[in-house]
């Protein structure tokens, strides 16, 4: 082995400390020079503002108009050449040129700005014009500066490439990286129009506890924690399901929450221990019209977002556009299993000891708490989750779930042991969860108690028995639909990227050595 391999790490450290510890120094001085870190200076306009007013102007046509701004944000290029300067400067809306000269910043700013770094934060006073080369700039007439930088940013043509510090040190990665920047906007103006697709649909937005007694509303497994004051155990929200339902008995018919969920779970490019949902309960309304509104929700969001619901995921087109499919599970698997080299009859999807035979050869624990004693209906979708689900690309609407793995969804009147369930399929990826209510106070009672077993069986995501939310029930809830929609993976779609923790600002991530 060659020692010498390890030398560039440790080279780029001692660089690194050397630059910060020259910008200390700077510091010390400017400390000793008066207020180093002022905050009197209040910018007029913003770069992208100025360059869609005045981009198209002629460089005459800019000088007639002798327009006068005040600018700042955070250098990121710097060019010294002798009586005049360049410095490139960014805000939030983008980048900006600052032309710096004795002539007209004075020689005392100008001499100070060449020993100013790449990342302080600097304001300038200055006029708006075109230089020989057409760019739109800032001639500058007074220059400031804001806030030091002591660290200094990545080398601009690389960014920041190592992955694992683009999500630990997310500021940095902000700073340097467009794209990410840009991810985080198309978030928030998903998110903007989420909210109000359901505000104009009547729903009231609402917030409800994070710390439980009992973790309920999903089948996951909980963090737990302890309240002092109460000497009592207490667990993270998995889901605020039973509270919204409560909300619905007490009178509020259509209620919605965007906030976090925790499942102490596997971390993986679609799963992050905390996580962003939003779950909408609406009285007088069922699964089918669920499916209607997440349809439309989703396709909103994606146009309000990104201009189009055509998208395109990792290179492949992705059209939210058209309807989207909806298939019962044993249709999704006799349609996508052969993608999968499975081919099925139905009448073998019908035979239980058959599918567990074809789960066993898929390497599944037949005999595990999961699927020990499960029925045709938990069968089926365990062979779906193994052969079709990876395939459903386009948007798919998965129908008419088991009871088994519904706890908590209303009983077909007219199927025996199915529910009026769905879950939303898109990229091969649930995104959306949703069915018509269970409101029979016994029904789910009973159901509780069968998910208690499952628990004392082994089962560490079964339900526990949530007394309240009966009692809450048996004072009646209206026939009600209510949905939970995977807000980070949704926007994954919408931004195109790969891995859950790139639309998470701060992913969960291992301490650092």
């Amino acid at each position: 082995m060659n020692d010498k391999t390890n030398l560039p790490p440790v080279t780029e450290a001692v660089d690194e400390n050397h630059i910060i510890a020259e910008r200390r120094e700077k510091l010390a001085q400017l400390r000793q020079n008066g207020v180093a870190f002022p905050n009197d200076f209040v910018p007029t306009h913003h770069a992208n503002d100025l360059h869609a007013h005045y981009g198209e102007l002629s460089k005459e046509h800019l000088a007639e108009k002798n327009i006068t701004v005040k600018v700042a944000g955070r250098m990121m290029l710097k060019r010294v050449m002798g009586k005049a300067s360049f410095a490139t400067v960014q805000d939030r809306t983008g980048q900006i040129q600052f032309y710096i000269n004795d002539a007209d910043a004075g020689t005392e700013s100008h001499n100070a700005f060449k020993h100013w770094d790449m990342g302080d934060f600097i304001a300038a006073e200055g006029v708006v014009f075109k230089t020989n080369k057409g760019e739109l700039s800032i001639l500058v007439k007074d220059l400031r500066l804001l806030s030091k930088s002591l660290r200094p940013l990545p080398d601009k043509f690389h960014g920041l490439s190592d992955q694992e510090l683009k999500y630990r040190q997310r500021y940095v990665d902000l700073i340097v990286s467009p794209e990410t920047r840009q991810t985080f906007i198309a978030r928030s103006k998903a998110m903007a129009s989420i909210r109000h697709h359901m505000q104009d649909a009547g729903f009231m937005e609402v917030e409800t506890p994070m710390l439980h007694p009992i973790p309920g509303g999903a089948a996951a497994k909980p963090f737990i924690t302890h309240h002092n004051a109460l000497d009592m155990q207490m667990f993270l929200r998995i889901a605020p399901e039973l509270y919204l339902k409560r909300l619905v008995v007490g009178g509020f018919e259509r209620v919605f929450e965007v906030n976090r969920n925790f499942r102490n779970e596997g971390v993986s490019p679609r799963h992050n221990p905390e996580f962003t949902m939003m779950e909408f309960y609406a009285a007088y309304t069922d699964y089918k019209w669920l499916m209607t509104f997440t349809e439309e929700l989703i396709r909103a969001a994606a146009i309000d977002a990104q201009g189009t619901a055509v998208l395109t995921y990792q290179g492949k087109a992705l059209d939210l556009s058209k309807p989207f499919q909806r298939l019962t599970i044993a249709e999704a698997i006799l349609k996508y299993a052969p993608l999968s080299k499975k081919e099925y009859t139905a009448a073998q999807l019908e035979d239980k000891e058959f599918i567990r035979a074809e789960l066993k050869k898929a390497g599944e624990d037949i005999n595990g708490p999961t699927l020990k004693n499960a029925g045709l209906g938990a069968l089926q979708l365990a062979l779906f989750e193994a052969t079709a689900e990876e395939h459903l690309w386009e948007p798919t609407y998965i129908i008419d779930y088991p009871i088994e793995v519904s706890p908590l969804a209303r009983e077909s009147d007219t199927r025996p042991g199915i529910t009026e369930r769905f879950e939303l399929f898109i990229t091969g990826r649930e995104i959306a969860n949703g069915f018509s209510e269970l409101n029979d106070a016994e029904d789910q009672a009973e159901r509780f108690r069968k998910q208690v077993e499952q628990k004392e069986a082994g089962d560490e995501e079964a339900m526990y028995f949530d007394a309240d939310f009966i009692r809450a029930l048996e004072y009646g809830m209206p026939p009600t639909g209510g949905c939970g929609i995977g807000i980070d993976r949704l926007m994954m779609l919408i931004t195109d990227s790969p891995n859950i923790r790139d639309v998470i600002l701060f992913p969960h991530m291992r301490k650092e050595d």
